[in-house]
C-alpha cells in the first residue's frame, strides 16, 4: 500500500505541476505579436516555472511523509517500526530478546523462534503453545533448512511458504542461518514496505553481534591483538570521499594495535558533510570495543543532521554496554559548503581549530566545548553551535595525543610557539601538507621517547 501511495502522490504531483505551469504560462504571458516575445516574455515564463517546481516540491515532500506516516507509523505497522527502532541499538542477543518481549510478544501477541540451524540450536521461543509444541519444530525443520537464502519470507497456518501476504500466518527472516520466527495471525496487515526494512535491520544485528563476538574472541588470547587491530581499524573509512569544494586528509596512529581513537567522514548531501572525531577513555579491548559501538550507532542513524539526537544514541549505546568508568569525548559538526558554516556539538573534546586568512595573517578561532562526557554522566541540555566559515578556512580536529606530546622538560607541545607557528604557516597550505608538518613535528619535539597516547588527527579545508 505504501508504495502505491508514494508512486501515486509523486504522479500526480509532477502531472498537477505541468498543468499548473502550462496554465500559468497562458493566463500570465500573452503574446500579442512576435515581437512582443522577448528577453522579458522569456525571463517571466523562467521564474514561473521555478516558483510552481518549488510549490510541487514542496507538497510532495508534504504529503509523501504523510503517506509514510500514515502507512508505516500507524496502525499495526506502528508495532514493527518500533521493533525496528529498538533493534537498532541492539549490540547483544540480551538486548534483542528483551525488544522482542517488549514488542512482538507483549504489545503485539506474537510468538517468536530463534534458531541457530548452523548448530541448529533453538537461541530464543516465547513461552506460546504453538513454538514450544514438536509438530511445529518438526514442520520448521522439514519446511525451512539450513539451505535457505538469506531474506524474509511468509508462511501460511500450515507452516508452509507462501507468497501471499493475505494468507500469511506469520513471517521468518533469515541471515546467515540465523532464523527468526514470528507467529502472527494478523500478518496481513503490515504494510508490504515494512518487512525490506526490518530485514534490513535484522542484517545489520547479525552483522554487529558477530563482529562484537570476533572482538572478543580474539582479546581472549594475547597472541591475536594484530588482527584485532585489523577488525578494529575495517570501522573506519577506508578512503577519503570526494566532496565539492571540501578537502580532507586524517592521520592515524595507535600508541598499541588497538585504539580507543576514531573518526568518520559521512557526506549528508552534495553541500553537507558530517565531520566525527573522538577518544574513549581507557586502552585495549573495551575502549576498542565503545569505538566500534560509536561508529556503528552514528552510521545507522538515518537523520544524521540531528547532531543532539546522534549524541544521545551514542550516550544511551555505551551506557547500555555496562563497561565501568568507559565514556568517549566526541566532536561532531556539519560543514556546510553552500550557506558557508558549521553547526557542531563538542562533548569535552580538545578545541577544534578553525584558522581563518585575514589581512594580517591567520586567525585562530576555537570551537569550545559545549556539552559534557558521553556515557557516563547525565548530559543534560545539549546545545548545538554554529560559526560562520569563508573560503580558504582550515579546521582542524585532533586528539589530545596531539597537543599534549611532550618534550624532555615535560612542556606540552600545545604550549609552545613552535605549535602555534606551525598551525599558522599550515593553514595556507593543502590538508595533506598541513598532516605531515604536524606529524614532523610531533616526532622531533618528542625526540626519540615513545609515545603516550593514540595520535589522531583530520584536517579539512573549505571552499577549494
Amino acid at each position: 500500500m505504501y508504495k502505491t501511495q508514494r508512486k501515486l502522490v509523486i504522479v500526480s504531483v509532477n502531472i498537477l505541476a505541468v498543468l499548473l505551469f502550462a496554465c500559468l504560462v497562458v493566463f500570465l504571458i500573452p503574446i500579442k505579436s512576435q515581437k512582443s516575445f522577448s528577453v522579458y516574455t522569456l525571463l517571466v515564463v523562467f521564474v514561473v516555472f521555478l516558483a510552481v517546481l518549488f510549490l510541487c516540491n514542496k507538497l510532495k515532500s508534504v504529503l509523501l511523509k504523510y503517506v509514510r506516516k500514515r502507512n508505516l507509523e500507524a496502525g499495526e505497522t506502528l508495532l514493527l517500526r518500533n521493533f525496528i527502532d529498538k533493534l537498532r541499538f541492539c549490540y547483544t542477543l540480551d538486548d534483542f530478546y528483551g525488544a522482542i518481549t517488549d514488542f512482538l510478544e507483549k504489545q503485539g501477541d506474537c510468538a517468536v523462534l530463534l534458531i541457530d540451524r548452523i548448530k541448529n540450536y533453538i537461541l530464543y521461543n516465547s513461552p506460546s503453545r504453538i513454538v514450544t509444541s514438536e509438530t511445529t519444530r518438526e514442520k520448521l525443520d522439514q519446511h525451512f533448512s539450513e539451505g535457505w537464502s538469506d531474506g524474509i519470507y511468509f508462511f501460511d497456518r500450515h507452516i508452509g511458504v507462501t507468497s501471499k501476504q493475505k494468507k500469511a500466518r506469520g513471517f521468518f527472516l533469515c541471515s546467515e542461518k540465523q532464523h527468526l520466527y514470528v507467529f502472527c495471525r494478523y500478518t496481513k496487515l503490515f504494510d508490504e514496505s515494512i518487512y525490506p526494512i526490518l530485514f534490513e535491520e535484522y542484517k545489520r544485528f547479525i552483522s554487529r553481534t558477530k563482529t562484537i563476538s570476533q572482538l572478543s574472541e580474539i582479546a581472549a588470547t594475547t597472541k591475536e591483538w594484530q588482527q584485532l587491530a585489523e577488525t578494529q581499524q575495517s570501522f573506519l573509512p577506508q578512503k577519503i570521499p570526494n566532496i565539492p569544494k571540501l578537502k580532507i586528509a586524517t592521520y592515524f596512529r595507535p600508541l598499541v594495535n588497538v585504539s580507543g581513537d576514531y573518526f568518520s567522514i559521512l557526506p549528508i548531501d552534495q553541500n553537507r558533510t558530517l565531520l566525527m572525531l573522538g577518544d574513549v577513555s581507557g586502552k585495549g579491548l573495551p575502549a576498542a570495543l565503545i569505538m566500534g559501538l560509536v561508529m556503528n550507532t552514528v552510521k545507522i542513524i538515518e537523520d544524521k543532521e540531528d547532531l543532539v539526537g546522534v549524541i544521545h544514541a551514542i550516550d544511551k549505546a555505551i551506557k547500555g554496554m555496562h563497561l565501568q568508568d568507559k565514556y568517549t569525548v566526541l566532536f561532531l559538526g556539519i560543514v556546510d559548503t553552500d550557506k558557508m558554516k558549521i553547526r557542531y556539538i563538542n562533548a569535552s573534546m580538545s578545541d577544534p581549530l578553525v584558522l581563518s586568512p585575514s589581512p594580517n595573517g591567520y586567525r585562530i578561532k576555537p570551537l569550545t566545548s559545549n556539552a559534557s562526557l558521553i556515557g557516563i554522566l547525565d548530559m543534560g541540555d545539549i546545545t548545538v553551535a554554529e560559526k560562520r566559515l569563508f573560503r580558504g578556512d582550515t579546521i582542524l580536529m585532533a586528539t589530545d595525543g596531539v597537543s599534549e606530546v611532550m618534550d624532555e622538560n615535560g612542556v606540552e607541545l600545545g604550549d609552545t610557539d613552535i605549535y602555534r607557528k606551525t598551525l599558522i604557516a599550515g593553514a595556507a597550505k593543502s590538508p595533506q601538507e598541513f598532516v605531515n608538518d604536524i606529524v614532523d613535528l610531533i616526532m622531533k619535539y618528542n625526540g626519540d621517547r615513545k609515545l603516550h597516547d593514540d595520535v589522531t588527527m583530520m584536517i579539512a579545508k573549505v571552499g577549494y
